[in-house]
Protein backbone atom coordinates (compact mmCIF):
# COMPACT_ATOMS: atom_id res chain seq x y z
CA UNK A 1 0.00 0.00 0.00
CA UNK A 2 1.39 3.38 -0.99
CA UNK A 3 2.05 6.13 1.51
CA UNK A 4 1.24 9.79 0.93
CA UNK A 5 4.37 11.37 -0.55
CA UNK A 6 5.40 14.91 -1.24
CA UNK A 7 7.51 15.81 -4.27
CA UNK A 8 10.61 16.33 -2.14
CA UNK A 9 10.15 12.92 -0.49
CA UNK A 10 10.72 11.01 -3.73
CA UNK A 11 13.31 13.20 -5.47
CA UNK A 12 16.21 10.88 -4.60
CA UNK A 13 14.41 7.79 -5.87
CA UNK A 14 13.25 9.69 -8.95
CA UNK A 15 16.86 10.51 -9.86
CA UNK A 16 17.77 6.81 -9.62
CA UNK A 17 14.77 6.03 -11.84
CA UNK A 18 15.85 8.58 -14.46
CA UNK A 19 19.36 7.19 -14.54
CA UNK A 20 18.61 3.44 -14.37
CA UNK A 21 15.24 3.07 -16.10
CA UNK A 22 15.06 6.03 -18.49
CA UNK A 23 18.77 6.30 -19.32
CA UNK A 24 18.66 10.09 -18.99
CA UNK A 25 21.97 11.92 -19.29
CA UNK A 26 23.48 13.49 -16.14
CA UNK A 27 22.71 16.91 -17.63
CA UNK A 28 19.02 16.03 -18.08
CA UNK A 29 18.81 14.62 -14.55
CA UNK A 30 20.29 17.81 -13.09
CA UNK A 31 17.93 19.91 -15.19
CA UNK A 32 14.85 17.95 -14.08
CA UNK A 33 15.94 18.18 -10.45
CA UNK A 34 16.35 21.97 -10.74
CA UNK A 35 13.00 22.23 -12.50
CA UNK A 36 11.19 20.33 -9.74
CA UNK A 37 12.87 22.42 -7.05
CA UNK A 38 11.54 25.52 -8.77
CA UNK A 39 8.08 24.00 -9.03
CA UNK A 40 8.14 23.34 -5.26
CA UNK A 41 9.25 26.92 -4.64
CA UNK A 42 6.40 28.37 -6.72
CA UNK A 43 3.55 25.87 -6.28
CA UNK A 44 4.47 24.27 -2.97
CA UNK A 45 5.69 20.83 -1.95
CA UNK A 46 2.49 19.08 -3.01
CA UNK A 47 1.50 15.51 -2.29
CA UNK A 48 1.82 13.61 -5.55
CA UNK A 49 -1.60 11.99 -5.32
CA UNK A 50 -3.30 15.37 -4.77
CA UNK A 51 -1.84 17.19 -7.78
CA UNK A 52 -4.60 18.30 -10.14
CA UNK A 53 -4.83 20.35 -13.30
CA UNK A 54 -5.81 23.45 -11.30
CA UNK A 55 -2.42 23.31 -9.59
CA UNK A 56 -0.70 23.37 -12.97
CA UNK A 57 -2.89 26.20 -14.24
CA UNK A 58 -2.07 28.24 -11.13
CA UNK A 59 1.62 27.46 -11.55
CA UNK A 60 1.63 28.57 -15.20
CA UNK A 61 -0.18 31.76 -14.24
CA UNK A 62 2.39 32.63 -11.57
CA UNK A 63 5.22 31.94 -13.99
CA UNK A 64 3.58 34.19 -16.59
CA UNK A 65 3.22 36.95 -13.99
CA UNK A 66 6.98 36.66 -13.40
CA UNK A 67 7.66 36.82 -17.16
CA UNK A 68 9.31 33.40 -17.14
CA UNK A 69 9.87 32.11 -20.68
CA UNK A 70 7.69 29.40 -22.17
CA UNK A 71 10.71 27.15 -22.65
CA UNK A 72 11.45 27.13 -18.92
CA UNK A 73 7.82 26.40 -18.06
CA UNK A 74 7.74 23.63 -20.66
CA UNK A 75 10.84 22.00 -19.13
CA UNK A 76 9.33 22.13 -15.65
CA UNK A 77 6.09 20.54 -16.83
CA UNK A 78 8.07 17.80 -18.60
CA UNK A 79 9.97 17.13 -15.37
CA UNK A 80 6.74 16.96 -13.39
CA UNK A 81 5.18 14.55 -15.89
CA UNK A 82 8.25 12.30 -15.64
CA UNK A 83 7.98 12.32 -11.83
CA UNK A 84 4.27 11.49 -11.95
CA UNK A 85 5.08 8.60 -14.29
CA UNK A 86 7.63 7.35 -11.75
CA UNK A 87 5.11 7.71 -8.93
CA UNK A 88 2.49 5.79 -10.91
CA UNK A 89 4.63 2.98 -12.34
CA UNK A 90 7.22 2.44 -9.60
CA UNK A 91 5.68 3.72 -6.35
CA UNK A 92 2.15 2.64 -7.38
CA UNK A 93 0.68 5.96 -6.29
CA UNK A 94 -2.62 6.88 -7.98
CA UNK A 95 -1.84 10.15 -9.72
CA UNK A 96 -3.39 12.51 -12.22
CA UNK A 97 -3.84 11.17 -15.76
CA UNK A 98 -0.61 12.37 -17.36
CA UNK A 99 -2.16 12.57 -20.82
CA UNK A 100 -4.34 15.46 -19.64
CA UNK A 101 -1.32 17.63 -18.80
CA UNK A 102 -0.55 20.13 -21.54
CA UNK A 103 2.81 21.81 -22.01
CA UNK A 104 3.07 25.38 -23.30
CA UNK A 105 3.63 25.73 -27.03
CA UNK A 106 7.08 27.08 -27.77
CA UNK A 107 7.95 28.39 -31.25
CA UNK A 108 10.65 26.17 -32.69
CA UNK A 109 13.95 27.90 -33.27
CA UNK A 110 15.78 27.43 -36.57
CA UNK A 111 18.02 24.38 -36.61
CA UNK A 112 21.65 25.40 -36.08
CA UNK A 113 24.37 23.62 -37.99
CA UNK A 114 28.06 24.14 -38.62
CA UNK A 115 29.23 25.26 -42.05
CA UNK A 116 31.96 23.19 -43.74
CA UNK A 117 34.33 26.14 -43.38
CA UNK A 118 33.79 26.50 -39.64
CA UNK A 119 34.00 22.75 -39.14
CA UNK A 120 37.42 22.69 -40.78
CA UNK A 121 38.53 25.66 -38.65
CA UNK A 122 37.31 23.87 -35.53
CA UNK A 123 39.14 20.66 -36.42
CA UNK A 124 42.31 22.57 -37.26
CA UNK A 125 42.25 24.28 -33.84
CA UNK A 126 42.40 20.98 -31.93
CA UNK A 127 45.97 20.65 -30.58
CA UNK A 128 47.20 17.20 -31.56
CA UNK A 129 50.76 17.61 -30.30
CA UNK A 130 52.46 18.89 -27.18
CA UNK A 131 55.08 21.63 -27.30
CA UNK A 132 57.73 18.93 -27.47
CA UNK A 133 56.01 17.48 -30.59
CA UNK A 134 54.66 14.40 -28.82
CA UNK A 135 51.13 13.18 -29.61
CA UNK A 136 48.57 14.78 -27.32
CA UNK A 137 46.08 12.16 -26.19
CA UNK A 138 43.32 14.57 -25.20
CA UNK A 139 43.57 16.27 -28.60
CA UNK A 140 43.30 12.97 -30.44
CA UNK A 141 40.37 12.04 -28.22
CA UNK A 142 38.51 15.22 -29.17
CA UNK A 143 39.33 14.82 -32.87
CA UNK A 144 38.08 11.22 -32.83
CA UNK A 145 34.94 12.30 -31.00
CA UNK A 146 34.13 15.09 -33.48
CA UNK A 147 34.76 12.80 -36.46
CA UNK A 148 32.48 10.12 -34.98
CA UNK A 149 29.70 12.59 -34.19
CA UNK A 150 29.76 13.98 -37.74
CA UNK A 151 29.93 10.51 -39.30
CA UNK A 152 27.16 8.88 -37.26
CA UNK A 153 24.84 11.63 -36.03
CA UNK A 154 24.95 10.10 -32.55
CA UNK A 155 23.82 11.92 -29.44
CA UNK A 156 26.68 12.75 -27.11
CA UNK A 157 25.21 10.45 -24.43
CA UNK A 158 25.22 7.57 -26.92
CA UNK A 159 28.84 7.89 -27.96
CA UNK A 160 30.05 8.38 -24.38
CA UNK A 161 28.40 5.10 -23.35
CA UNK A 162 30.31 3.12 -25.97
CA UNK A 163 33.05 0.70 -24.99
CA UNK A 164 36.07 -0.19 -27.10
CA UNK A 165 34.68 -3.55 -28.19
CA UNK A 166 31.36 -2.02 -29.25
CA UNK A 167 32.88 -0.63 -32.46
CA UNK A 168 33.32 -3.08 -35.33
CA UNK A 169 36.15 -1.70 -37.44
CA UNK A 170 35.54 -4.23 -40.22
CA UNK A 171 31.87 -3.48 -40.81
CA UNK A 172 32.29 0.16 -39.66
CA UNK A 173 29.27 -0.20 -37.37
CA UNK A 174 28.29 -0.06 -33.71
CA UNK A 175 25.15 -0.79 -31.72
CA UNK A 176 24.06 2.01 -29.41
CA UNK A 177 21.23 2.56 -26.95
CA UNK A 178 19.26 5.70 -27.71
CA UNK A 179 16.40 7.36 -25.89
CA UNK A 180 14.07 5.04 -24.00
CA UNK A 181 16.81 2.38 -24.33
CA UNK A 182 15.95 1.90 -27.99
CA UNK A 183 18.84 0.09 -29.73
CA UNK A 184 20.00 1.00 -33.24
CA UNK A 185 23.01 0.57 -35.49
CA UNK A 186 25.19 3.56 -36.35
CA UNK A 187 27.58 3.72 -39.27
CA UNK A 188 31.08 5.19 -39.31
CA UNK A 189 33.10 6.64 -42.14
CA UNK A 190 36.59 5.39 -42.93
CA UNK A 191 37.99 8.77 -41.85
CA UNK A 192 36.27 8.69 -38.47
CA UNK A 193 37.63 5.20 -37.73
CA UNK A 194 41.12 6.25 -38.80
CA UNK A 195 41.08 8.99 -36.15
CA UNK A 196 39.58 6.63 -33.59
CA UNK A 197 42.35 4.11 -34.27
CA UNK A 198 45.01 6.82 -33.87
CA UNK A 199 43.51 7.81 -30.52
CA UNK A 200 43.19 4.24 -29.22
CA UNK A 201 46.81 3.56 -30.19
CA UNK A 202 47.88 6.27 -27.70
CA UNK A 203 45.97 4.70 -24.83
CA UNK A 204 47.90 2.74 -22.22
CA UNK A 205 45.06 2.30 -19.72
CA UNK A 206 42.84 -0.75 -19.30
CA UNK A 207 39.52 1.13 -19.12
CA UNK A 208 36.90 -0.50 -21.36
CA UNK A 209 35.36 2.90 -22.20
CA UNK A 210 35.86 4.05 -25.79
CA UNK A 211 36.67 7.62 -24.73
CA UNK A 212 38.39 8.52 -21.46
CA UNK A 213 39.49 11.65 -19.63
CA UNK A 214 43.05 12.59 -18.72
CA UNK A 215 42.50 10.61 -15.51
CA UNK A 216 41.54 7.52 -17.53
CA UNK A 217 37.93 7.64 -16.35
CA UNK A 218 35.01 7.50 -18.78
CA UNK A 219 34.66 10.86 -20.51
CA UNK A 220 31.65 12.93 -19.36
CA UNK A 221 29.40 15.34 -21.24
CA UNK A 222 30.53 18.19 -18.96
CA UNK A 223 34.17 17.58 -19.88
CA UNK A 224 33.24 17.44 -23.56
CA UNK A 225 31.40 20.75 -23.24
CA UNK A 226 34.52 22.40 -21.85
CA UNK A 227 36.68 20.98 -24.66
CA UNK A 228 34.25 22.24 -27.30
CA UNK A 229 34.06 25.75 -25.83
CA UNK A 230 37.83 26.03 -25.52
CA UNK A 231 38.46 24.79 -29.07
CA UNK A 232 35.82 27.09 -30.56
CA UNK A 233 37.51 30.02 -28.83
CA UNK A 234 40.92 28.99 -30.18
CA UNK A 235 39.42 28.67 -33.66
CA UNK A 236 37.94 32.17 -33.45
CA UNK A 237 34.45 30.97 -34.34
CA UNK A 238 31.73 33.30 -32.93
CA UNK A 239 28.79 30.94 -33.46
CA UNK A 240 28.20 28.06 -31.03
CA UNK A 241 29.48 24.55 -31.75
CA UNK A 242 28.25 21.73 -29.52
CA UNK A 243 27.91 17.95 -29.93
CA UNK A 244 24.18 18.39 -30.52
CA UNK A 245 24.77 21.04 -33.19
CA UNK A 246 27.09 18.54 -34.91
CA UNK A 247 24.19 16.07 -34.85
CA UNK A 248 22.03 18.72 -36.55
CA UNK A 249 24.86 19.31 -39.02
CA UNK A 250 24.95 15.65 -40.01
CA UNK A 251 21.19 15.49 -40.49
CA UNK A 252 21.07 18.75 -42.45
CA UNK A 253 23.88 17.70 -44.78
CA UNK A 254 22.27 14.29 -45.34
CA UNK A 255 19.01 15.99 -46.28
CA UNK A 256 20.63 18.53 -48.57
CA UNK A 257 22.60 15.78 -50.31
CA UNK A 258 19.38 13.95 -51.15
CA UNK A 259 19.10 11.38 -48.35
CA UNK A 260 15.44 10.34 -47.91
CA UNK A 261 13.92 11.71 -44.71
CA UNK A 262 12.95 8.19 -43.61
CA UNK A 263 16.57 7.09 -43.66
CA UNK A 264 17.58 10.18 -41.66
CA UNK A 265 14.99 9.22 -39.06
CA UNK A 266 16.58 5.79 -38.64
CA UNK A 267 20.13 7.14 -38.60
CA UNK A 268 19.29 9.65 -35.86
CA UNK A 269 17.23 7.20 -33.82
CA UNK A 270 14.07 9.30 -33.77
CA UNK A 271 11.01 7.48 -32.48
CA UNK A 272 8.71 8.76 -35.21
CA UNK A 273 9.03 10.45 -38.59
CA UNK A 274 7.18 13.56 -37.41
CA UNK A 275 10.08 14.47 -35.13
CA UNK A 276 12.56 14.32 -38.01
CA UNK A 277 10.29 16.31 -40.31
CA UNK A 278 9.60 18.94 -37.66
CA UNK A 279 13.30 19.53 -37.08
CA UNK A 280 14.82 19.33 -40.50
CA UNK A 281 12.35 19.91 -43.31
CA UNK A 282 12.15 23.53 -42.22
CA UNK A 283 15.93 23.92 -42.53
CA UNK A 284 15.90 23.93 -46.34
CA UNK A 285 16.47 27.36 -47.81
CA UNK A 286 15.14 28.89 -51.03
CA UNK A 287 18.08 27.61 -53.08
CA UNK A 288 17.63 24.03 -51.82
CA UNK A 289 13.94 24.04 -52.68
CA UNK A 290 14.57 25.45 -56.16
CA UNK A 291 17.23 22.83 -56.92
CA UNK A 292 14.87 20.07 -55.78
CA UNK A 293 12.09 21.47 -57.97
CA UNK A 294 14.39 21.54 -61.02
CA UNK A 295 15.67 18.02 -60.37
CA UNK A 296 12.54 16.14 -59.44
CA UNK A 297 10.18 17.86 -61.87
CA UNK A 298 12.51 17.48 -64.84
CA UNK A 299 9.98 15.08 -66.38
CA UNK A 300 7.55 18.01 -66.70
CA UNK A 301 9.90 19.47 -69.32
CA UNK A 302 10.07 16.19 -71.20
CA UNK A 303 13.39 15.16 -69.62
CA UNK A 304 14.06 11.56 -68.61
CA UNK A 305 14.19 10.85 -64.88
CA UNK A 306 17.16 8.68 -63.93
CA UNK A 307 16.58 5.64 -61.67
CA UNK A 308 18.52 7.15 -58.76
CA UNK A 309 16.49 10.33 -59.11
CA UNK A 310 13.28 8.34 -58.90
CA UNK A 311 14.48 6.71 -55.68
CA UNK A 312 15.68 9.98 -54.17
CA UNK A 313 12.31 11.58 -54.88
CA UNK A 314 11.11 10.20 -51.54
CA UNK A 315 12.80 13.22 -50.00
CA UNK A 316 10.32 15.63 -51.61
Amino acid sequence: MYQSSKISDVLAGFQDYMRAERSFSPKTIRGYNQALQLFIKVAGDLNLETIRLQHLVAFKTRMADRNVGHSWVRNIIHALKAMLTYARDVLEIPVLDITTIKTPWVPRKPVLYVSPENLEKFLAAIPLQTRSAHPRQVGHCLRALVEMLIATGMRISEVLRLNRDDVNFETREARVLGKRNKPRTVFFTARSLEWLAKYLALRTDSNAALLVSTRNTRLTSDAVGSLFRRTRKWAGIPSPITPHILRHTTATMLLRNGCPIGYIKELLGHQDLQTTCRYYLGSLDHGDVKKAHNRYLSFANGDTVQPDDATDSRVV
